[in-house]
């Protein structure tokens, strides 16, 4: 079975990605992975991506789009099929992802949406302070230190908040992602193998919902 899981940040995409690798054989294929694994070998298009990462500059679809092509060809993903974590992250490469399946025989079961609303979004990530003496992580809300104020582990009072998860940040990153997956959203809507799983559920019930799209 091959699936794309989509999911806003904060969303819960990565704990549900890591049960559905855990439980069903389909290989799971981030695109952070598949730059880096071209880079460490250099390939050609690992040059090539690697040539604007190190300039600081984000990879041109063109490239994304052939590296990711490249890795959906191999033995192990026709073997098992593959989940797409990361990618399409725009209409334009949903449209290549399209053409470059067919190209390999190939095409998408399902497309699973993890769906939470950009308020709950924003709680959750803004939530997030870190120990700065041991770099302990916690969140307000939902793991905060077992005393107020102190660090479970080194019993220090001092801490902070990275810059991108202050809540003007976060809002306007959520915004961002909103507006780039909702013309992806409507695109595989359209060609009918969108699903939409509640993600303010319970962790267990939104992966139950996961697995009914699946098959157990």
């Amino acid at each position: 079975m091959n699936i794309l899981l989509m999911g806003l940040p904060g969303a819960g995409k990565g704990t549900q990605s890591e049960m559905i690798s855990r439980d069903y054989d389909m290989i799971h294929i981030a695109t952070g992975d598949i730059f880096r694994e071209a880079i460490k070998n250099q390939t050609e298009l690992g040059k090539q991506a690697q040539a604007f990462t190190d300039a600081g500059n984000l990879v041109p679809d063109e490239i994304t789009n052939n590296l990711v092509k490249e890795r959906l060809a191999q033995s192990d993903v026709k073997a098992n099929g593959f989940m797409l974590d990361g990618y399409p992250r725009t209409l334009n490469q949903a449209q290549a992802l399209e053409a470059n399946l067919k190209d390999i025989n190939s095409s998408l079961d399902a497309v699973i949406y993890i769906k939470v609303d950009p308020e709950v979004l924003k709680e959750r990530l803004s939530g997030r302070i870190i120990c700065r003496s041991c770099g302990a992580t916690y969140h307000k809300l939902y793991n905060p230190p077992k005393v107020d104020g102190v660090c479970d582990n080194c019993g220090a009072s001092d801490f902070y908040q990275r810059e991108d998860d202050k809540p003007e940040k976060v809002s306007h990153r959520i915004q961002l992602q909103m507006d780039s997956i909702s013309p992806i959203l409507d695109h595989y809507r359209q060609e009918g193998i969108l699903h939409e799983v509640n993600g303010q559920e319970d962790i267990e019930v939104v992966y139950r919902h996961i697995r009914d799209i699946l098959g157990e």
